[in-house]
């Protein structure tokens, strides 16, 4: 820096005293450092970018991603459904159906994970550490997790099936269980807290409420195969569904009811119409057809209440996923972060 930018001795020593005073008191220095007039040096902010450079980056993710959502979302609230199921003392082949759900999603969702990383290598370095306060990380320990218990299940289901009971498959049995139902509740919802804490804004305005919305959509989809694989007479899976679906409604609601200037990709646009129709296939739909098939008896509508939900389930995490590229683009909107 040239000298006709530079303090005199005297004022530099004190500037650099209060900026130490500052850090002391305040745990973090806010005031201004020099900027020689005409100097090139940027001054970013959310309307004029960083040397005309977005300040959010659109997610790298790709076609893997919403794919893996949604195959987790629906393989770890089956095996929550079967953990209970079995529990309770209900039809043992919905549980097992219940259980090859499961342990399919455990066995495509690393399968996806790894496609998208590129390399199994960087799958297996995010294994190094666990961080609690990394969503990603607790994320990929929890898949693990998951993923043996799930598989042990309906392995130890499988053999005492083909050659009777014996009690090492049954302790591997309830081991794998207890494993499964532990990991499956968060397994199913852990991608709403992981797109939430983000500095994207369409995604974070909805952080509180992403991680349930996830949960109750992967529940929608892990009944809806169910029934399709003609669990259609339980009435705990209808209730199961019907109650997924209503809370779909209310999620709709609540999405289009608010007026945040963030949530714009929810309402327009392209994005605007998968989210809506997403939510239709998941919540209004699959209610009415539920509650006609109640009245008349029909497993014909049941069958397409849970088509509708299946579809509406994977079509919503495409949705929420392009509605955050649509709001990383728009990057002059407030970065109001919450969390």
């Amino acid at each position: 820096m040239s000298k006709a930018f530079e303090f005199p001795e005297p004022d530099r020593e004190r500037r650099l005293h209060e900026i130490r005073r500052e850090a002391e008191q305040k745990g973090s220095v806010k005031s201004p450092g020099a900027r020689p007039q005409g100097a090139p040096f940027p001054i970013a902010s959310a309307e004029t970018g960083y040397y005309g450079i977005p300040l959010l980056k659109q997610p790298p993710w790709t076609w893997e991603i919403p794919l893996y959502f949604f195959v987790g979302g629906a393989a770890g609230a089956a095996a929550v459904v079967g953990a209970i199921a079995d529990v309770t003392g209900a039809d043992r082949k919905l549980v097992s159906h219940a259980r090859w759900i499961a342990a399919a999603g455990s066995v495509i969702s690393p399968a996806l994970l790894v496609s998208d990383l590129g390399r199994p290598a960087r799958f297996l370095n995010m294994l190094r550490v666990f961080k609690p306060q990394s969503p990603m990380s607790v994320g990929v320990w929890t898949l693990v997790g998951f993923s043996s218990g799930a598989a042990a299940t309906v392995f130890a289901d499988f053999m005492q099936q083909r050659y009777g009971p014996s009690l090492p498959l049954r302790i591997v049995e309830n081991a794998g269980q207890a494993a499964s139902l532990a990991f499956g509740l968060p397994f199913s919802n852990y991608t709403g807290v992981l797109i939430g804490a983000t500095t994207i804004p369409t995604w974070n305005q909805n952080v509180g409420e992403l991680p349930m919305h996830f949960g109750m959509s992967g529940l929608s989809a892990a009944v809806g195969l169910l029934e399709l694989m003609g669990h259609r007479k339980s009435r705990a899976l209808q209730m199961l569904g019907l109650g997924a679906a209503m809370f779909e409604v209310w999620e709709g609601w609540r999405i289009e009811s608010r007026p945040q200037q963030a949530l714009d990709p929810l309402k327009h646009g392209l994005s605007g119409s998968l989210i809506r129709t997403g939510g239709m296939l998941s919540g209004p739909l699959p209610v009415a057809l539920r509650l006609l098939s109640l009245v008349s008896n029909s497993r014909e509508l049941r069958k397409w209440a849970a088509t509708s939900a299946i579809a509406g389930s994977l079509l919503t995490r495409i949705a929420w996923i392009y509605a955050g590229h649509v709001s990383a683009r728009d990057w002059r909107l407030p970065l109001e972060i919450k969390g």
